[in-house]
Order: C-alpha cells, then structure tokens, then sequence
C-alpha cells in the first residue's frame, strides 16, 4: 500500500522563523562562476605556464575572457553577477571555455537569465497525483517514492519505507532528503558513500537555487543547514551542481545488511518539478533477495498500519 501523507499536513522545510529570507541571485552567479573558474589549470584548456607562482587558483579572469572570446571587462562585470543583459550566445561560449557539464551549463542560464516573467509565490506543498500514488501501489517489491522542490519526499510505497526509514514516522517538514542527509546520524550508517550522497543531495539543492533564487522556504533550508553542519557548509559553498539520473548506491541496512542497487530517476510528465526515484538489485545477487526480504517487511508494515487507521 502506498503510504502517502495528507496534503493539508505538508509544510515545506523551513517553514517557521526567517522563512522570508531569499537567495540573491546576482551572488549566486558571481560566486557559480568564479569556482567554475578556479577548478581549471591553464594546461586543462591548451595555456602554457611560466613557472611563476599564480597569485590565484586555476584561470586568471583575463584568460577565460580570451577563451571565450570575450572582452575582459565584460567577463569581469558578468562575475560580479550583473547578467542581465547578456546574451545566450555569449553564455554558451563560457561555458565552453569553463568546460561546463549539461546540468551546469543549464544553471548557469538560470542565474544569468532568470525568468523575465512575474512569479506566483513559492508554493508551501506540493500535489501529487492520485494515479501515481497507485503506480507506487503497484510497484511494492521495488522501493519507489515521489520527491519534489527542495529534495522533499512527497509520496512512497513500502518498501522504500523499509529500505530507507519510517518516512511516515517523521514531521512532515523533516521528509526531506537534504536534512536527513545532514542532520540525521543514521543516515551516515545507512549509505557505505555517504559523501557521494551528501554531494547528490547539495548538487540537486543548488539545481532548485538556479530555478527559484526567490523561494524562502528553500532559503531557510539552506541557513538552517548551514548553521547545524559544517560538511553541508563546505559543500555549499563550492557551488557544485547535478542532476540526479541513475546510478548504483551501497547501503549498510541495519535488517538486511549490505546491499548494492541501481536507481532510476524519471522526471513526471506533467510536472517538471517531481521525480520518481526507483531501486532494483541485480538479479541473482544476494541484494536481490535481501531487497525481497524488506520488500516482504515492509509489506507487512503497510497492512499493519492500514489495520490500525482502520481501528
């Protein structure tokens, strides 16, 4: 049975005390590409080095602006974060220049050129359609949830509740993948690469901020992190982005042990802003038939909890 929380209980993170607070756009870009530029040596884009000490890490502004076929003083008035009148053009050369992947690419045309049209407020919740609450019904054996802005977990059947935790079991604004990355010890036993999740979960986060540098609640989210843990704040600030896809994640399971699955990300049609995730194991593997054993547990939880809501 698809568990699924109640629309009207659904509060976004950061919900509460500074929930005006925004991202500044012009220092999101600023600070995007002046670390996009620092990660490049000159012998990465074909520059000679001359022995002498570099007063700064990796390309000088000077010698992006000449890779990109740009003036100096453009380039350098585009990292001071005034992009408002710059062209598509002009930022795909750029990108090319800083060696930019697609998901990086795509942000930067989002802090450069934000949307010209007026916004509606950030929405506090977020729908999610009743036939995709009976397609994670009928995936149970195959952990699967709905998450949206933000990285918060909309929806899930039971298995992905018994393979990643009691989602149902926590407040609704703590179902939310970056706070239980950051703030939540169990997380750190449950994924064997906990960095690499930790840099998936921040790399998405800063997709959202290209999108919605005016959203407060995703703002709050971002300081209340930062205050209460240092491995967010060093991750933050080096302004990687990504766009999860697919790929293979080991897991610690305090029921089953170690597993190894694959994921599958699918954005929904209809809805650019939620993604169903999904895990499978490779067939034969000891993984499969732990993932069978909770997909087995987690079944039974389902119908313990739908026995009892019926009480």
């Amino acid at each position: 049975m698809a568990i699924h929380p109640d629309p009207a209980a659904v509060s976004g993170p950061g919900s509460g005390p500074g929930h005006e607070r925004r991202l500044d756009p012009r220092t999101e870009l600023s600070e995007f590409l002046r670390t996009r530029r620092a990660r490049l040596k000159p012998a990465d884009v074909g520059l000679a080095e001359y022995g002498r000490r570099r007063r700064v890490p990796g390309l000088r502004r000077e010698e992006l602006a000449q890779l990109a076929g740009v003036s100096a003083a453009y380039y350098t008035r585009l990292e001071q974060g005034n992009g408002r009148n710059v062209s598509v053009e002009v930022l795909d050369a750029i990108s090319g220049a800083l060696k930019l992947s697609d998901a990086e690419h795509v942000h930067l045309l989002h802090l450069a050129k934000p949307e010209r049209q007026v916004r509606r407020p950030a929405p506090q919740r977020q729908q999610v359609r009743r036939a995709l609450l009976e397609l994670l019904t009928a995936m149970e054996g195959v952990p699967a949830y709905v998450w949206g802005r933000r990285t918060d977990v909309l929806a899930w059947n039971g298995t992905a509740c018994a393979l990643f935790g009691d989602w149902a079991a926590r407040a609704p604004r703590e179902r939310n993948w970056a706070r239980i990355t950051f703030l939540d010890p169990a997380a750190r036993r449950l994924f064997v690469d906990w960095e690499s999740k930790a840099f998936d979960v921040v790399g998405n986060l800063r997709l959202d901020a290209g999108l919605h540098a005016d959203d407060p609640l995703l703002a709050a989210l971002v300081g209340e992190l930062s205050m209460k843990s240092e491995d967010f704040r060093t991750l933050w600030a080096a302004h990687d982005v990504k766009k999860k896809s697919h790929g293979s994640m080991r897991m610690t399971h305090p029921l089953a042990g170690e597993l190894t699955l694959r994921y599958e990300t699918f954005t929904l049609p209809g809805d650019q802003e939620q993604s169903l995730a999904t895990y499978h194991a490779e067939p034969g593997s000891a993984s499969e038939e732990a993932l069978r054993l909770l997909a087995s547990w987690g079944a039974d939880t389902s119908r313990d909890r739908s026995a009892a809501a019926r009480d």
